[in-house]
């Protein structure tokens, strides 16, 4: 089959501008709690771009962890992404919900967390996550995984389970919405878009948007 001939059309759901809720991280949330019971493999997972100091885009898929006032998920500050947001604080997430023929959209600013958010959820996860945080200099260059495997043998020597701290270098950013997009496939590739955009008085405009 040539790649061009892959074609599949969506007819499961409709969205109209009618039945969502005026807020959109709500909206999220009902999506969201959907696709978990939906089983969707991954739901949490979204695809995070980062614009570079050369205003080159870079993308990579992180893990959703938490819903609030924003969106929020944790990494390594030094990494390539931590350091592409401490430059330029605006990025934008894409879930893709393929079992329910959904998309959502989101563009905003990021912020770190507390150290105190940081930490609860550090101290929440498995053990060898919390190692791992301290083993992997993200996106730097190494010579083999034998060095990460020496880390980890040396680390876990370092800290038990009782003793291991969360590395400075390590924590949660915040996203704070400013553009949310929720988009239901359609058959003919007339597909629903619904888009949310914050005024300068911290409401929400809601417009259809052509497929």
């Amino acid at each position: 089959m040539e790649i061009a001939d892959i074609r599949r059309e969506y007819s499961l759901k409709t969205l109209d501008i009618s039945e969502v809720n005026p807020c959109p991280i709500e909206q999220f949330k009902l999506w969201f709690e959907e696709a978990l019971n939906s089983k969707v493999l991954e739901a949490n997972a979204m695809n995070l771009a980062t614009i570079n100091q050369n205003g080159r885009p870079n993308s990579r898929i992180v893990l959703l962890k938490g819903v609030d006032s924003g969106f929020v998920f944790y990494t390594n500050y030094k990494s390539t992404k931590g350091k592409e947001m401490d430059s330029n604080p605006y990025v934008s997430v894409t879930f893709h919900w393929a079992e329910l023929e959904r998309q959502v959209r989101i563009i905003g600013k990021v912020d770190k967390v507390s150290e105190k958010e940081s930490d609860e959820y550090f101290f929440s996860r498995p053990y060898a996550s919390q190692v791992g945080a301290w083993v992997s200099p993200q996106s730097s260059r190494i010579e083999s995984r034998d060095f990460l495997e020496h880390n980890e043998k040396d680390l876990q020597s370092k800290f038990t389970p009782d003793t291991i701290i969360r590395p400075k270098h390590w924590g949660g950013y915040r996203i704070s919405p400013l553009e949310i997009e929720f988009w239901q496939g359609r058959p003919s590739r007339l597909h629903d878009r619904i888009v949310y955009n914050k005024t300068n008085d911290d409401k929400w405009t809601i417009n259809r948007l052509a497929p």
